[in-house]
């Protein structure tokens, strides 16, 4: 008797890479990028998919601008579109990486709500809210990238486009 054949796992089907300043215009641009690009892709305007993606991506640049800045270094916004084969779900995975290595990186399931009066300290927990599921990765050379993952309500086809 032969053993199943091991799942590959998802299959890459589109990727958006955009290397943007660490400054709040480069933050703001990366959610209008994610936006225009999740639209090309067949993920429209005003869907949840699209704007649950958007607050993640524009959370994480504003992270990566505010507490991954390295004067001279650039944060980069990557989006992948990744389907497990014909019929299943899509989803998409939002990636930002930034050059910052002493701070500490935050957790999954470790985040702290703000307190009520907190000016700061929001982001993450709408990054842990909206996301599918989240984490950080180390990156080589110094840095890290926040990955965080929604997945899509309506299926790919065997060629990996979206059905809509």
């Amino acid at each position: 008797m032969t053993a199943p054949p091991a799942d590959p796992g998802p299959v890459t089907v589109r990727v958006f890479t955009r290397r943007l300043g660490a400054t709040p215009r480069g933050a703001r641009l990366a959610r209008h990028l994610a936006v225009r690009e999740l639209h090309t892709w067949g993920v429209p305007h005003g869907t949840d998919a699209s704007d649950r993606i958007a607050v993640i991506v524009a959370e994480l640049a504003a992270n990566a601008v505010t507490h991954g800045r390295v004067p001279g270094r650039d944060f980069e916004l990557t989006l992948t579109l990744l389907a497990a084969g014909a019929g299943t779900c899509a989803r998409v995975r939002a990636e930002v990486t930034d050059t910052r290595t002493e701070l500490r990186p935050p957790v999954p399931g470790a985040v702290r709500p703000p307190r009520p009066l907190d000016e700061h300290g929001r982001g993450l927990p709408l990054v842990d809210a909206l996301a599918d599921r989240w984490a950080v990765v180390d990156r080589e050379p110094p840095g890290k990238t926040v990955r965080a993952e929604v997945d899509l309500a309506w299926p790919a086809d065997a060629h990996g486009r979206l059905r809509t």
